[in-house]
């Protein structure tokens, strides 16, 4: 039986693109696919990062984990699918979107108040210049926590399932993986139905963020009572490979308190008992043994 607490811990490392422990945490989770009868495969990339990241390289490399079921499948083929990177920032999510906040209102009202729309401006360009990249956050909620969720999923599902898995990587420089899945391996998801995991902590209401509606993630937001939503101020994995797939989603589990830890080095297992993983991994395990 898994000790997901051991295997959350050895996820919920500080793992930037292209560290040592970047490359520790793609081993394990080989092993943990394998363990579970799949076949993993390596997708290599580079790809630029997203304009809107300071300080960092103009080409990121990385590798996608592309592990595909012990079987065909004679249903339309559905991907788990989860980040397996992490970043850190001098600031949280949750102040860049008070930054996004300012900076929309700013240019809102900037010829009806020109002196509070300035003031505005100014708070929103501050925030910007701080959206740099370290490797000081452990990641455990962003997005560990998914990576569990999705072995947890699959432990209850038959040993035989059809269902596969994809572990993006680069996703924290902007969706670079996940735009390179979509460039090289379109047919992958040619009617399939994707269910991207990103950040299910222990507190908060699940959210189900609709990409492409279908019914697989009708039934993945009805089982998990979640808040459905067309458009968050969030970017993740889900906005790129909609663009291929039949269907997509993308589910989060958390609060404000949530995103004051994210991409900070408070983002750590100690503070996590994933209580929210298994809530999510319970919902998944019971629409996938239904299709």
């Amino acid at each position: 039986m898994t000790d997901y607490g051991l295997l959350f811990r050895e996820l919920a490392v500080p793992r930037l693109v292209g560290t040592s422990n970047h490359q520790k945490v793609r081993e394990v989770l080989k092993r943990e696919l394998a363990a579970r009868g799949f076949a993993v495969e390596e997708h290599a990339f580079s790809g630029r990062p997203a304009r809107a990241l300071l300080g960092v390289p103009r080409t990121i490399s990385g590798v996608n984990l592309i592990a595909r079921p012990v079987r065909p499948s004679a249903h339309r083929p559905v991907w788990l699918v989860a980040h397996y990177d992490s970043k850190g920032q001098p600031i949280s999510m949750a102040i860049r979107l008070v930054g996004f906040a300012a900076l929309l209102l700013g240019l809102a009202t900037l010829f009806l108040a020109t002196l509070p729309a300035l003031v505005l401006l100014i708070v929103a360009v501050v925030i910007v210049s701080q959206n740099r990249v370290n490797d000081n956050s452990p990641g455990a909620v962003d997005n560990a926590t998914a990576l569990v969720a999705v072995f947890m999923t699959l432990d209850q599902l038959s040993p035989t399932t059809t269902v596969g898995v994809i572990f993006p990587d680069a996703e924290e420089f902007g969706l670079v993986g996940a735009r390179a899945l979509v460039a090289d391996r379109a047919a992958l998801f040619a009617d399939a139905a994707v269910i991207n995991l990103d950040g299910l902590d222990d507190v908060g209401t699940p959210v189900a963020l609709v990409h492409h509606l279908g019914s697989i993630s009708i039934a993945v937001a009805t089982a998990l009572q979640a808040r459905r939503w067309r458009w968050l101020p969030v970017v993740v994995d889900g906005i790129a490979l909609a663009r291929v797939a039949r269907e997509c989603v993308t589910i989060l589990k958390g609060n404000w308190r949530t995103m004051r830890i994210v991409h900070r080095p408070e983002d750590t297992a100690a503070r996590v008992r994933l209580d929210g993983a298994a809530i999510v991994a319970a919902g998944l395990a019971r629409v996938l043994r239904a299709q």
